[in-house]
C-alpha cells in the first residue's frame, strides 16, 4: 500500500497533512502518533527539498499545500520555510525530520511520538 488511510476519507486525510506540515514548519516539532508522524514526514522532506530550490514555481508550489498560518503575528509558515529553512538545510541533501519515540497514549495505548526538524533553535 502506498499510504496508510488513518480512518479518514481521502479530503480529510489531505486536510490533516497540511495542518500538521503547517504546524510543524511553524513550531519545528509536533507530537502526534507514530503512524501520521511517518506518513507527514515525507510530504514536510519533500517540501523543504522543493522549498530549497527558491524559485517563484516552488514558491507557488509549497503555497498550494501550506497553510497560511502565523506563529504569533511573525512570520507564516510560507515565508519561514523558504527564509530560515531552506537556508538552514541548504548544504544538507535530504533527512530533514527525525522521530523520537515518546511511549503509549494513556487513553487508547497508541504509540506516540515527536516529529521534529534537526538541527532546530
Amino acid at each position: 500500500m502506498a499510504y496508510q488511510k488513518l480512518g479518514r476519507n481521502s479530503s480529510a486525510r489531505k486536510a490533516l497533512f497540511r495542518d500538521m506540515v503547517t504546524d510543524l514548519f511553524l513550531y519545528e516539532r509536533i507530537q502526534t502518533t507514530e503512524a501520521k508522524a511517518k506518513e507527514v514526514r515525507s510530504i514536510a522532506e519533500k517540501l523543504i527539498t522543493k522549498a530549497k530550490q527558491g524559485d517563484l514555481h516552488a514558491r507557488r508550489q509549497v503555497a498550494a499545500y501550506v497553510r497560511r498560518e502565523t506563529l504569533d503575528g511573525e512570520q507564516d509558515a510560507i515565508q519561514k520555510l523558504f527564509s530560515e529553512l531552506a537556508t538552514r538545510y541548504a548544504e544538507r541533501p535530504g533527512g530533514y525530520t527525525r522521530i523520537l519515540k515518546l511511549g503509549p497514549r494513556r487513553g487508547d495505548a497508541a504509540p506516540m511520538v515527536y516529529l521534529e526538524l534537526v538541527d532546530r533553535a
